[in-house]
């Protein structure tokens, strides 16, 4: 029969296989729950952590929120496949320990002695491979549930700023839908005011097309007064022609009737009527003149011009007249005596 010191061991040896036993539970929950990621997610974290372990020089494992942001999956497939991955990476082969059989025991205590002496050191082996494994593993269990801590609080951190860049934005889009509302309005204001524009260009453009009727109108008139003007200045022109011809002949008249003065009665008689005949003619052009003037604005200045040359003449006229018409009594003819010799 074993001993108190056997019955010791073999109580440890059966907590250390509860110890196992627990961790090949969570090894088989942690394997269940990989199971259930699809391949190519799998294989994008597998690929992710290999690189980045490869890129350390496989000196440090890599982070799950690293290998998260790398394979671009959520943060609980990464985590499963990452301990499947890290156990991968960390597993050594353990001796099992195995109770000894009752039969055993019974046959030879020196060979079971010897014998249970060295499952004892077997089992002592595999309980300190078993405990490094769980402290590595809990290690790692400590490290990655610091880096899902670090990562919660990243991805908290990055939410909040996504909820506030979601505040921004939906506060913009607000202030846009406000703005493109206001547009809408100026654009149909713009619109009216096209509308009213386009009207009013069209009106102007019609009363445009009357003013330049009425312009063109205005130059056929305009036309038309250079013409009489032109002809009205004409008629001033030949009247003064016509004056000074006729200035002329009274200029020959005069000097006639200077160097006639003392000739025939009846020779006087011809050149008062001529000179009456004269002014007759002055006075035709005068009318002449006067009817220009009012005709031709432009013409005035020259017409009174004339007009005061035509006063001039007529009294020269009349001087003339006063001195080339006879007395009343030197009309009267005289009659020779009979028997005169005159």
């Amino acid at each position: 029969m074993p001993g108190r010191g056997e019955n010791k061991g073999l109580h440890k040896n059966n907590k250390n296989s509860i110890i196992i036993l627990i961790l090949s539970a969570g090894a088989n929950a942690m394997t269940q729950q990989a199971a259930h990621i699809p391949a190519d997610v799998r294989e994008r974290i597998i690929a992710a952590a290999t690189d980045l372990f490869e890129q350390s020089g496989r000196e440090a494992m890599p982070t799950v929120d690293a290998v998260r942001r790398a394979a671009r999956v959520d943060m609980n497939a990464a985590s499963a496949v990452m301990r499947e991955w890290r156990r991968s990476q960390t597993a050594q082969a353990a001796p099992v320990a195995v109770a000894v059989p009752e039969s055993v025991q019974q046959a030879s205590s020196a060979a079971v002695a010897a014998i249970w002496q060295q499952a004892q050191e077997l089992a002592n082996e595999s309980l300190r491979s078993a405990q490094a494994a769980w402290e590595t593993e809990r290690a790692e269990l400590d490290a990655m549930r610091q880096e899902l801590a670090e990562a919660f609080e990243r991805q908290a951190a990055e939410l909040e700023t996504l909820q506030t860049r979601l505040a921004s934005i939906e506060d913009a889009e607000a202030a846009a839908r406000g703005e493109a509302d206001e547009l809408r309005g100026q654009l149909a204001a713009a619109q009216e005011q096209a509308h009213t524009a386009e009207a009013r260009a069209q009106e102007i453009e019609r009363r445009a097309g009357e003013l330049r009727t009425e312009l063109d109108r205005a130059h056929q008139d305009a036309d038309q007064a250079r013409g009489a003007l032109a002809e009205q200045q004409k008629a001033s022109q030949a009247a003064a022609a016509q004056l000074d011809q006729v200035r002329g002949e009274l200029a020959k008249v005069q000097a006639k009737t200077e160097a006639n003065e003392e000739a025939h009665q009846e020779q006087r008689k011809q050149a008062a009527a001529e000179a009456h005949r004269m002014a007759e003619r002055l006075t035709a052009a005068q009318a002449e003149r006067d009817q220009a003037t009012k005709a031709a604005a432009q013409a005035r200045e020259e017409a009174a011009r004339l007009a005061g040359q035509l006063d001039t003449l007529k009294e020269q006229s009349a001087a003339l007249l006063a001195r080339i018409t006879p007395p009343a009594a030197e009309l009267k003819p005289t009659r020779k005596k009979p028997g005169s010799g005159e």
